[in-house]
């Protein structure tokens, strides 16, 4: 293991931390990224049979570039946070709590409202297929804020399509709707059940619902350009639907209101370190440092195809596994099959590869205009694949994010 400050590389003083020598070239993309603009402030992380070998991070907290991104910088993660949620759902499949056939209506009475009492099953919520990719009645933003109100108006709503046929991209709702399901069975919320099973048996930094004596590490994340007319024109109902209702700005996360709040799918905040620290959970057989939170069978449910089309939010064709999106060539995230992955809006991204028992997190505080992630993610998991078994890398030309 090399300490970044110690070794000769190009940019290497804006890049801190330790990075295996077999890894050299993740530290040189981030270098570029921070000398070239591409990246303001951001982290990665790379574990190998649940050891941490790259674990660097430079730039800047704020776009003005005035205080530097330190070890413990945090910052929302948007999607990313999805992994984590379901991360905590297979654990309580795994240990027989939770039935991935059963109707959600079984642990959530309500939810069998508008005909939906046998049509939902649980697996449809980890793999976007629900149809209740949105709300049908109007939501401000402060109204995610609002547990009570954000899961009533879903258990009361009719699906949008039938359930279990689609993939439509529950972009913030997959969250309350699984976490409902975690707090009916568990008695605790999502981010409660996360923080005592997950993050702190694991050691890592990582937070849904964050309380406010860790603000002052916070690094806001900075808008991605805006959408064109052109975009807007492209997309479909659907997603015109679950993307704009509530009306959701970047800016939002920068609030003190949205970082106490527990938004399962979309306000994890944490850094590259703690995000690979928690997923290796999923690329190292079950368990990291001695703490088993899966069985191997468990991870095998990931690899489950829920849905591989064109979803009906995204408008690209994406393959959902269980809780995880899973490599096609329409999403090279992986050459490896034994792969899964998802990303956050505007880049961040988490990647397992279980063959070489790796996983790779991204964070960063310059947001791209990807729903999902971007190409910085994409190109960091290419390098750290082959650093680990020199393959032939996925065609990125039909990339789409």
């Amino acid at each position: 293991m090399t300490r970044i400050e110690d070794t000769p590389a190009p940019y290497s003083d804006e890049v801190h931390g330790v990075c295996d020598d077999q890894f050299a070239a993740l530290r040189d993309l981030l270098a570029g990224n921070l000398a070239t603009g591409a990246d303001v402030g951001a982290s990665i992380a790379v574990s190998v049979e649940g050891e941490l070998v790259v674990d660097i991070w430079g730039g800047w907290v704020d776009e003005a570039r005035t205080q530097p991104w330190e070890p413990d910088t945090i910052t929302n993660v948007w999607s990313t946070t999805k992994t984590m949620t379901a991360l905590c759902a297979l654990i309580l499949v795994d240990a027989g709590e939770i039935d991935l056939d059963a109707a959600v209506s079984r642990f959530w009475p309500e939810f069998g409202a508008s005909g939906k009492a046998d049509r939902v099953l649980f697996r449809h919520l980890l793999g976007h297929t629900a149809g209740l990719p949105g709300w049908t009645e109007p939501m401000q933003v402060e109204d995610l804020y609002d547990w009570e109100k954000a899961t009533g108006l879903l258990a009361a709503q009719e699906p949008w399509w039938e359930p279990g046929t689609a993939s439509g991209y529950h972009a913030i709702t997959q969250g309350y709707l699984i976490g409902e399901v975690i707090r009916r069975v568990t008695g605790q919320t999502v981010g409660a059940f996360f923080r005592e099973t997950v993050s702190e048996p694991l050691g890592a930094d990582f937070h849904i619902g964050l309380d406010p004596g860790e603000f002052g590490r916070v690094s806001n994340v900075i808008p991605p350009p805006p959408y064109t007319s052109e975009m807007v024109a492209a997309a479909s109902d659907t997603a015109i639907r679950t993307l704009t209702n509530p009306p959701l700005s970047a800016e939002a996360s920068s609030s003190d209101a949205w970082r106490r709040a527990e938004i399962p799918a979309a306000n994890g905040h944490g850094n590259a370190r703690s995000a690979a620290t928690i997923q290796a959970v999923v690329a190292n057989g079950g368990q990291v440092g001695g703490v088993r939170l899966l069985s191997e069978a468990g991870i095998e449910r990931i690899f489950t195809e829920q849905a591989y089309g064109t979803d009906l939010v995204l408008g690209v064709p994406i393959r959902f596994g269980v809780g995880y999106g899973l490599p096609s060539p329409e999403m090279p995230v992986s050459s490896d099959d034994r792969a899964c992955f998802w990303g956050g809006w505007g880049g961040s991204v988490v990647v397992n590869d279980l063959d070489a028992r790796m996983t790779l997190a991204y964070m960063m505080n310059k947001m791209g205009e990807g729903l999902v992630g971007d190409e910085r993610g994409i190109g960091l998991m290419l390098a750290a694949q082959a650093a680990v078994a020199p393959r032939t890398s996925p065609d990125l030309e039909n990339y789409e994010n």
